[in-house]
């Protein structure tokens, strides 16, 4: 089974970028074994997070000995969460970012390319690959949550992950002990822990993906998704439009 090559890159300087390979794992840290050192970044830990491949998950990152948490799109990672194109990885509460990228066919062969070509000088058109020409700023919109705004107005867009059902353990947890008065009556009593059980795993289970843009004036707007898939198409749709529109980050 072929994997998809993918890289990590700096969100502040896109021009640091870390090749991934499915047979190595990617360690992150200050300590100067990891196979990506981030030296200077005070909110690292010396042994934060890894960035490993899996057959059946495809790509992972897995917090690793980090005392402020490793975080995927604003979320804390507890052990370890799948990738998409586009991800953005923080490590700590403000740390660096990282954002997680598959490579097409030409990044690809450019990322492969022979060392002699690397060698030669390089130049910033060389080292960085290049957009389209940006449209006239003003130009590109984008309809969010039924409200159509120029693109140079969005600042960043994120994927947040919660459970749709926040309470259902305090109502599972209160039907439980509320059963126990039924307790002389078995009848009666194992059908409703039963019943509470099975609520409890269906709603508790049940997530909600909200799609977060925040607008340069400071605002931001939502919108809810069922499915997770979905949810990250239209956030990297909204990243694609803001680097096609010349947007800074």
């Amino acid at each position: 089974m072929s994997t998809a090559p993918a890289r990590l890159v700096l969100a502040s300087d896109r021009r640091r970028i870390a090749p991934l390979d499915p047979a190595q794992p990617l360690t992150i840290g200050r300590a100067p074994t990891n196979r990506l050192c981030l030296a200077s970044a005070t909110e690292v830990s010396e042994h934060h997070a890894v960035v490993r491949h899996s057959r059946s998950h495809g790509w992972l990152i897995c917090d690793w000995q980090s005392s402020d948490g490793t975080y995927l799109e604003g979320e804390r990672v507890q052990q370890c969460r799948p990738l998409s194109d586009g991800d953005e990885i923080r490590l700590g509460r403000s740390g660096p970012v990282l954002v997680f990228e598959r490579l097409g066919a030409t990044q690809a062969q450019a990322a492969q390319a022979p060392p002699a070509a690397a060698a030669q000088p390089a130049t910033p058109q060389q080292s960085t690959p290049r957009q389209p020409t940006p449209p006239a700023a003003g130009t590109g919109r984008i309809t969010i949550a039924d409200q159509t705004l120029p693109v140079a107005a969005i600042r960043s867009a994120a994927v947040r992950t919660e459970p749709r059902h926040p309470q259902i353990f305090s109502w599972w947890l209160l039907a439980c002990l509320g059963g126990l008065l039924l307790l002389p009556f078995p009848l009666l009593f194992w059908p409703l822990q039963l019943a509470a059980l099975a609520g409890w795993i269906l709603l508790g289970s049940r997530k909600e993906h909200t799609l977060v843009v925040e607008l340069r004036d400071g605002q931001a707007l939502r919108h809810a998704f069922a499915n997770r898939r979905t949810a990250l198409a239209h956030r990297n749709g909204i990243r694609k439009a803001i680097g096609e529109g010349g947007v800074p980050p």
